[in-house]
């Protein structure tokens, strides 16, 4: 029997996207699912953002400090490179902002003046304190990064904000983008080239999202693009004659391919 993610079944897709960020997330994930994978085999854009950090950007110690807008996953990546970081999941910025936050986060006492980096992704207990201690980092000079600008998150039959909508107030106090380490950035396809050692001719991406996982492989130029209708994209919108971005090719659900 196919795996359910392989067959399009509605409850195996739903398990594939449920809240993960780390490759050891991945994994688990694909075991449960019966698909076969190593680790070493996933690249994800908490990974693709763990590496930038750690071995293109190297910021010097110890100002290369992180401080995170995310979950326990892009956590568990930073370890894995040896970064450094503040934020993500600490309890003790997931409450309401007081006066005494304002004072000590305008005068400069509640920050870390080791934090050289915001890293943006999908974060289930965003609030207005940590906007604000990532809002001050940014204007003392933090380079700001994103795991990903994916503006929803499909589950449970549904769209809810995904990691790009978290970071848009940033955004507009910054009055600049994140440099995205997830799809469609070719950083991350480099990365991924320079890892794996793949022909860029003889691989597919296959993906739900028209911005992100199609425009990831057109601008790659790999060799071919599949949509798969059976998350965010749905068949009327790829007959919009107003799209910019188009795949080879589509399907209701991956198990409609013979393989």
């Amino acid at each position: 029997m196919a795996p359910k993610y392989l067959t399009g079944d509605r409850a195996g897709i739903k398990e594939f996207i449920d809240r993960f960020d780390s490759r050891a997330d991945y994994k688990r994930k694909l075991d449960k699912l019966g698909i076969p994978a190593e680790t070493d085999e996933i690249f994800g854009s908490a990974y693709s953002a763990a590496i930038y950090i750690s071995r293109i950007l190297k910021l010097p110690a110890p100002k290369n400090k992180v401080f995170i807008l995310g979950e326990s996953g892009i956590e568990v990546e930073l370890q894995s490179e040896s970064v450094p970081f503040i934020g993500g999941t600490d309890p003790a910025l997931r409450r309401d902002m007081t006066p005494q936050d304002f004072t000590s986060i305008a005068d400069g006492s509640a920050l870390d003046e080791d934090v050289g980096v915001v890293l943006a992704g999908l974060d289930f207990h965003v609030n207005y304190l940590k906007l604000s201690l990532a809002s001050h980092y940014l204007r003392r000079g933090a380079v700001f990064l994103a795991t990903n600008i994916d503006s929803t998150l499909p589950h449970s039959g549904s769209l809810f904000p995904g990691a790009g909508s978290i970071g848009v107030p940033l955004t507009n106090m910054a009055g600049a983008q994140p440099l995205a380490l997830g799809k469609p950035s070719q950083a991350m396809m480099d990365a991924i080239e320079g890892k794996f050692k793949f022909d860029r001719q003889r691989t597919c991406m296959v993906g739900d999202r028209l911005d992100t996982d199609i425009r990831f492989g057109i601008e790659g130029k790999l060799g071919g693009t599949l949509a798969v209708l059976t998350g965010v994209l749905k068949k009327e919108g790829l007959e919009s004659s107003k799209l910019d971005i188009m795949p080879a090719a589509y399907i209701d659900r991956l198990g409609d391919l013979r393989i």
